[in-house]
């Protein structure tokens, strides 16, 4: 649904200048649906969603070519993927990854960079240690694919099926039947 509601979506036109304010054209201008209020609009071709029931009085984005959007408008419009698309959840996974490095590098139990980690002062010994920690973070992650894929490997030639995750979340019929 997503997908689809991009169609009719302001498309940006402008970056945003000092004062945060940027500027909009009508989606029927910027050639995503078909309008009847924007004739140019009407020869695209009849993939393009229609708007059949154009609103009583015309919005300012159909009477002018553009409109500036001042920065109080939502944030989740200002984003660069929409809200909840496809484009959205794989940019937003890529924080998942980031925060689990983060953690894997404070924990205590590995490398951890908590607060007095290094006696040494000055920028430049910090961000050396600091590389090695992640250096050696990375190589842990590396190690750890490899022997899981080494894992898959001998099981594949063992006939055996591949392994599975242990499910760790139950549904309200386990919860149920595991109570008195």
């Amino acid at each position: 649904m997503t997908a689809e509601l991009s169609c009719y979506k302001l498309g940006r036109i402008t970056a945003n200048d000092a004062d945060g304010y940027h500027r909009v054209s009508c989606p029927a201008i910027m050639a995503k649906c078909r309008c009847p209020l924007r004739s140019g609009s009407m020869g695209l071709s009849f993939d393009r969603p229609q708007i059949i029931c154009s609103p009583g009085p015309a919005p300012r984005c159909c009477l002018q070519q553009s409109i500036t959007v001042p920065p109080s408008v939502n944030a989740k419009t200002a984003q660069k993927h929409d809200y909840a698309s496809k484009a959205h959840r794989r940019s937003y996974a890529r924080r998942t990854a980031v925060e689990r490095s983060n953690s894997r590098v404070k924990d205590p139990a590995s490398v951890d960079v908590s607060k007095g980690w290094c006696r040494l002062m000055g920028l430049v010994p910090i961000s050396l240690f600091l590389a090695c920690a992640l250096a050696v973070r990375n190589l842990a992650v590396s190690d750890a694919f490899t022997k899981r894929a080494l894992e898959e490997q001998r099981r594949r030639a063992a006939g055996l099926a591949p392994r599975t995750r242990r499910r760790r979340r139950r549904n309200l019929a386990d919860l149920l039947a595991a109570s008195p």
